[in-house]
């Protein structure tokens, strides 16, 4: 099964409903690179791309979590849906470099949940757009990668494998760019006004704790 688009957009405002915060906007802009850019790619369905890009957080209904948590609570929901694509998105998006992003001797179940879906699994092209799409959409708009990458880990802080994440999204983009024949940037509006913003990095809301 997969969602319809008109279902994906209400899950979206329910899930906002629930946990409100910039990260429904966010989502909105991922669905909306991911199709600009699936569009110009032959073979990939743009409305699929759209509504991946919408649900690839849908874990974040749940409240205010850590990213490991967001991720499975996504898989969770999306698996109880039959939404088996959302799901697997759900579960790659955050790690470029599947389990390789996870230390096999952390502690963390849900870390170790996440790193046992990824074993051996390679990305597809949409767990790969999706991927390259969460790190040029915020909520305010789209910006250039080194601009996110930076709001990211002002944000979150950086792990061993942040360079390599980095030089490993960079490829993702070459990789669709040279399908595309144009720059992902050709087709996101507003990216050069937007890169230009500095706002604050966001905050969760006082007493509200990441766990």
């Amino acid at each position: 099964m997969f969602p319809s688009m008109q279902q994906a957009v209400e899950e979206l405002r329910l899930a906002g409903e629930m946990n409100p915060g910039p990260w429904v906007k966010h989502c909105v802009n991922v669905g909306l690179a991911a199709r600009s850019i699936a569009e110009k790619i032959s073979g990939m369905d743009a409305e699929k791309a759209h509504i991946l890009g919408l649900l690839h957080d849908i874990g974040r209904r749940v409240g205010v979590v850590n990213i490991p948590r967001h991720v499975l609570a996504g898989y969770e929901y999306a698996t109880s849906r039959c939404w088996e694509e959302v799901a697997q998105i759900c579960m790659t998006h955050s790690y470029v470099l599947m389990e390789r992003d996870i230390d096999p001797a952390t502690p963390s179940a849900d870390e170790q949940a996440i790193r046992a879906y990824l074993a051996g699994r390679l990305p597809d092209a949409y767990d790969k757009l999706i991927q390259l799409c969460d790190s040029i959409a915020t909520d305010y708009g789209f910006v250039i990668l080194e601009k996110r990458f930076v709001d990211v880990a002002r944000r979150y802080g950086v792990w061993p494998t942040t360079v390599e994440r980095w030089n490993r999204t960079f490829a993702i983009k070459d990789e669709l760019e040279t399908i595309m024949g144009c720059s992902i940037y050709d087709v996101l509006p507003d990216i050069g006004r937007t890169t230009l913003l500095s706002p604050p990095p966001w905050q969760p809301p006082q007493g509200a704790s990441i766990t």
